[in-house]
C-alpha cells in the first residue's frame, strides 16, 4: 500500500544552509576584528595590565565564537526538526456523504463535485490561506493598467490524462464553457471575447473592470477542460464524459459508480515528482456510517463536516484531528427557500409572517450549541461587504398571525390556515432532524400553518425538485464562494432563474432594482463604493425575504493524524491533493 520514503525539504535546506555560511562570516569578521584589535595595541605603550587584558580579550573571543556556535547548531537542529519523513505513496481514503450529479465542476457547483473534480482537473492557479494567489497551469499572469484584459502564461509541456498538450484553445474553450453553464454566471459575464495568440498565451478581454477574476482563476469553478473532448456536443452538461472525465489535474479517472469514485496518480503530472500519493478512493456513504469509518480506520479524511455530534465524538480518538479553519472562501449560509411562483408563497405578508415566528438565535444558540451564529442576509457575517443594520425579525407571534389575517389565510375549524411542504435534503439528520422538527412545531403551534416534511432520498432527487422549482419550501445551504460576485449574485439575478440549474436562482424572485445594484457591484474596483451597493442591496433582500437566512454554518475538516499537507486552501478540501501525504 505504501512505497519507499522520502524527506520533504522543501523549507529547510535553505535556512540550515544560511545558518552556516552566517556562522562562517561571524567568525571571519570576528577574528579580523581581534587580529585588527591586537595589531593596533603593537604600536601601543605598554602599561603593567597588558597581560591581564589580552587573556580578557581571549575569553571574550572564544566565548563569542561558542555562542555563535551554539546559535548555529540550534538552528540548524530546529530547521532539522521542521523536515519531516514522509512516505510517497499509499492510498487516501476520503468519505462523501452523497454520490455527486456527475465530476465535472464546469457545469456543476456543489462540493461533492468540487472535491474529486479538484483532482482531476487543474485550474489557471491557486489561492492559499493568506489570499495570495500562486501559479499553476498559468506560470505568469498580467492585468491591463485599465483593468479590461487579463493575460495568462500557460506552462509549457503540461498535457491532459490522454496525453494531449494543453494549449490556449483549452482555456479560452474553458472559461466560455463556464460562462455558458455553470450556475454562477455572474462571476464571468463581464467576458466579452478571448485571444489565443500563441498555444501558450491567453488574453481574456473584458468590456468592464472585474474584481474577481483572478479568484475565480484559482477556484475550483473554473477548471480547464480539453476542447477536444468536450467541443464536440452543443449541451456540455450532458456530455458523457462528465461521468468519465479526462482532465489535467494530479489524479485521473479510473472509476465512479455508487459506492466509491476511484483517481490514480498521473504520472506525467504537470509538476515534477507530484502528486505524492499513488491513489484517492472517494467511498460514498452515509454520515450515520462515517463516524464508524473513521474509529476503524476506514477512511482517511472528510471535509465540509457539519455534524457537530459526530465531529466532536471523533475529536476526542486519539488517531484523529479536527480542522475548522481553511474555509474562508466557502462562507456557509443556511436558508429557508420560498417558492415565489407557488401560492402562497408570492405574498410577502405570508413569507414575513413565517420569518417572525421563527427564533434563529434559538436555532443558533440551542439546537446548534451556540457554535454557529445566527445571520440576518445572504453575504458571510465578517467579511467586509457584510451589514446587518437590516429588518431582522426577531420573534413576533402577534404581527405574524396580523400579517397572514390581512393576508386573507384564516384559521378553519381546527385552527389551520394553510398546509405545505418542506424539502429537506438527503441523508441530513442530527441537529438538522431538529430543526425540521422545531419549524414544523413552532409554525402549526403560533400561526396555523401545517408542514409536511419530505426526505428526499438522494441528493439527484433533492436538486432535481428545488432547481425545477417543484418545491414548496426548502432548506438549502449556499456558499458565498470568496466574493458575493460568485456566490451571492447567482441567488437573486433575475438573469439567473434558470430551470433544472441546481445553486441558482430557485425562488424566482425577480426585482430590477436588485439586478441594478447587483451589475453595478460586479464592476465597481472601489471597494467602499461596492460596499455602498452590497448594504443597499442587503436591506432590500432582507425586506423582500425571497431566501431567509437563518444561520452561518461550520464546517470541519476530519483527518487522520498521519495525513499531512493539507492546510493549503481557502475552500476546504476542495483544492489539489498533489502535496497531501502520509507521514512516516
Amino acid at each position: 500500500m505504501v512505497g519507499g520514503t522520502f524527506t520533504n525539504k522543501r523549507m529547510n535546506t535553505l535556512p540550515i544552509s544560511l545558518t552556516l555560511a552566517t556562522l562562517a562570516v561571524s567568525l571571519f569578521f570576528l577574528g579580523a576584528s581581534v587580529d585588527f584589535v591586537v595589531a593596533k595595541e603593537k604600536d601601543m605603550p605598554k602599561h603593567k595590565n597588558t597581560t591581564k587584558h589580552k587573556t580578557l580579550r581571549g575569553y571574550f573571543y572564544w566565548f563569542v565564537c561558542i555562542v555563535a556556535l551554539l546559535m548555529s547548531l540550534g538552528s540548524s537542529l530546529a530547521a532539522a526538526a521542521q523536515e519531516e519523513e514522509f512516505r510517497r505513496g499509499g492510498e487516501l481514503h476520503v468519505a462523501l456523504p452523497f454520490k455527486p450529479n456527475h465530476l465535472n465542476p464546469a457545469v456543476q457547483s456543489g462540493t461533492f463535485t468540487g472535491i474529486p473534480g479538484s483532482q482531476i482537473f487543474a485550474s489557471l492557479l491557486r489561492v492559499d490561506r493568506k489570499w495570495n494567489y500562486h501559479p499553476y497551469l498559468a506560470e505568469q499572469w498580467k492585468i491591463a493598467e485599465d483593468g479590461l484584459s487579463y493575460t495568462f502564461h500557460l506552462r509549457r509541456g503540461a498535457t491532459f490524462h490522454d496525453g494531449k498538450p494543453i494549449t490556449s484553445e483549452d482555456v479560452a474553450f474553458s472559461i466560455l464553457a463556464v460562462k455558458k453553464y455553470h450556475p454562477f454566471s455572474s462571476m464571468l459575464a463581464v467576458v466579452t471575447h478571448i485571444e489565443t495568440p500563441t498555444p501558450y498565451t491567453v488574453v481574456v478581454h473584458l468590456k468592464q473592470p472585474h474584481p474577481v477574476l483572478l479568484l475565480v482563476a484559482a477556484s475550483p469553478m473554473l477548471p480547464i477542460i480539453p476542447k477536444h473532448i468536450f467541443g464536440n456536443v452543443r449541451n456540455l452538461k450532458t456530455h458523457p464524459a462528465n461521468w468519465k472525465p479526462v482532465g489535467s489535474g494530479p489524479f485521473q479517472f479510473v472509476e465512479f459508480n455508487d459506492q466509491k469514485i476511484v483517481l490514480e496518480r498521473y504520472k506525467d503530472f504537470f509538476l515534477p515528482g507530484k502528486p505524492y500519493l499513488d491513489r484517492v478512493v472517494f467511498k460514498i456513504m452515509q454520515d450515520k456510517t462515517i463516524q464508524v469509518a473513521f474509529e476503524t480506520g476506514l477512511v482517511h479524511l472528510q471535509g465540509f463536516n457539519s455534524d457537530l455530534i459526530a465531529s466532536t465524538k471523533l475529536a476526542a480518538l486519539k488517531h484523529i484531528k479536527i480542522d475548522y479553519d481553511g474555509y474562508a472562501g466557502v462562507g456557509p449560509i443556511r436558508f429557508l427557500l420560498f417558492n415565489l411562483g407557488k401560492s402562497p408563497f408570492d405574498d410577502l405578508r405570508v413569507r414575513q409572517a413565517i420569518a417572525y415566528s421563527m427564533d434563529r438565535n434559538f436555532l443558533a444558540e440551542t439546537i446548534f450549541k451556540g457554535r454557529v451564529p445566527a445571520v440576518t442576509g445572504p453575504i458571510y457575517p465578517g467579511t467586509q461587504f457584510y451589514w446587518d443594520d437590516v429588518q431582522r425579525y426577531d420573534i413576533d407571534i402577534e404581527r405574524a398571525n396580523k400579517l397572514l389575517d390581512e393576508a386573507g389565510y384564516l384559521r378553519d375549524a381546527k385552527g389551520i390556515r394553510f398546509s405545505t411542504t418542506i424539502d429537506a435534503g438527503a441523508n441530513q439528520g442530527g441537529y438538522y432532524n431538529e430543526v425540521f422538527e422545531y419549524l414544523r412545531m413552532e409554525l402549526l403551534r403560533n400561526i396555523g400553518v401545517n408542514i409536511r416534511i419530505i426526505y428526499n432520498k438522494t441528493f439527484s432527487d433533492y436538486a432535481k425538485r428545488l432547481s425545477n422549482r417543484e418545491y414548496a419550501l426548502a432548506f438549502v445551504n449556499y456558499y458565498n464562494w470568496g466574493d458575493p460576485v460568485i456566490g451571492v449574485h447567482r441567488i437573486y439575478s433575475s438573469k439567473n432563474i434558470r430551470k433544472g440549474l441546481m445553486f441558482s436562482n430557485m425562488t424566482g424572485y425577480r426585482n430590477t432594482k436588485v439586478d441594478s445594484l447587483l451589475e453595478q457591484a460586479e464592476v465597481e474596483m472601489n471597494v467602499k463604493k461596492r460596499k455602498a451597493l452590497y448594504v443597499e442591496f442587503q436591506r432590500i433582500i432582507a425586506r423582500e425575504i425571497p431566501a431567509y437566512s437563518l444561520m452561518a454554518l461550520s464546517f470541519a475538516t476530519i483527518y487522520h493524524q498521519r495525513l499531512g499537507g493539507l492546510n493549503s486552501s481557502i475552500w476546504g478540501t476542495m483544492f489539489p491533493y498533489d502535496e497531501v501525504y502520509f507521514k512516516k
